[in-house]
């Protein structure tokens, strides 16, 4: 447990992510501060820490002698999925409370031996799924949970856009592809609009042999998952789309849209139809990253588990495993939950406003 009244982080992988989104998070989430960057590229990290007024900066290879300092109390990991487990175990073994960018990583022997070193260290160890502090998010589980549109019978979405060439996420080595990248997000919106695990997946995958930035990695999938009680879950994700990403729940008495639905920087749009009636709830631009740093920030001040932790993490590594067996064979996939379902909570639910002030290089 933290003893300062700010819980002190080292950002791991100064990439775009980092850029654009935790850095300048951290500066309004009240009750967390970057004291450190750990990157492969010292002069980027070196420009990222003056502009952000950040002490320290080090090499990937010089973490051990950073996290065995006592000068953090958590990491961010956001390198590539390969390395995730490499940094979190490290982290751990210094008591270090970890939160990293899903996937967890990149097969479950990995994400179980993070979760062995997180236990037993007595540290928190949480994906960071922004997206559960959101209040767009939660008011959409929120109505399904009401019974605003009856039982919830049919999820569908779609996210994708145009990826650049040379981008990460395009290495197989990484464990890269638009699943991994997009697709965990419309994964976790099914089993939580649901409430539930998947226990069947169908899948199919697709890529252009003529656009080279597809040699290592499909182009889009899609995947069709069974859950208890005949419900249905299908998606799509895709880097090589017109931007969209958008999600529609069908129940028995009526149905959701949601526009925007995973984006970090747009306004939500919920469109809750019931017979002839119409509503329409626009939810205000949050920052997502301020919202979930200040979430977890206050589970490590408060000594208190997250209610929704690495377990969630493991749940989608399974599903998202699972959809990539079921696109390569060609065949279903079932799939058997070993926990049980845990869901989102209202106290989870933390609003700021966007932050502005960032500084993102090349």
């Amino acid at each position: 447990m933290a003893t300062h009244k700010k819980v002190r982080y080292a950002v791991i992988g100064a990439g775009w992510i980092s850029q654009q989104a935790f850095l300048p998070a951290v500066q309004q989430s009240g009750n967390s501060e970057v004291v450190a960057i750990v990157s492969g590229s010292p002069d980027k990290a070196r420009q990222l820490a003056d502009f952000h007024g950040i002490a320290d900066v080090c090499s990937y290879e010089d973490f051990d002698a950073l996290a065995g300092s006592g000068d953090i109390d958590a990491v961010y990991i956001a390198t590539p999925n390969s390395s995730h487990a490499r940094f979190a175990v490290k982290a751990a073994q210094h008591r270090l409370h970890i939160l990293v960018e899903k996937p967890l990583a990149v097969s479950l022997a990995e994400a179980e031996s993070m979760q062995a070193a997180a236990r037993e260290a007595g540290v928190h160890l949480a994906t960071a799924y922004r997206l559960h502090n959101d209040p767009g998010m939660l008011k959409l589980i929120e109505l399904v949970r009401g019974g605003a549109i009856g039982d919830p019978r049919f999820f569908s979405s779609h996210f994708g856009f145009q990826i650049a060439a040379g981008n990460h996420r395009l290495r197989k080595d990484h464990w890269g592809g638009p699943l991994q990248d997009l697709g965990v997000y419309c994964l976790n919106a099914a089993r939580h609009v649901f409430g539930a695990e998947p226990i069947e997946i169908q899948a199919m995958s697709g890529s252009d042999a003529d656009d080279p930035r597809f040699a290592e990695v499909d182009a889009g999938i899609t995947a069709t998952l069974r859950f208890e009680g005949g419900r249905m879950a299908s998606f799509y994700a895709g880097f090589g789309t017109d931007p969209t990403d958008v999600i529609h729940v069908l129940g028995t008495k009526g149905s959701i849209d949601v526009q925007h639905a995973y984006l970090f920087d747009k306004p939500r749009t919920i469109v809750l139809r019931v017979g002839d009636t119409v509503e329409r709830i626009e939810v205000p631009e949050t920052d997502n990253f301020s919202g979930m740093i200040a979430w977890f920030s206050d589970c490590i001040l408060d000594g208190t588990p997250p209610a929704v932790d690495s377990g969630e993490g493991l749940e989608d590594m399974r599903a998202l495993l699972a959809i990539d067996e079921a696109a390569a064979r060609g065949a279903p996939v079932r799939l058997a939950s070993r926990r049980p379902f845990t869901p989102l909570q209202a106290s989870m639910q933390r609003s700021f406003p966007p932050a502005r002030r960032r500084l993102v290089l090349p």
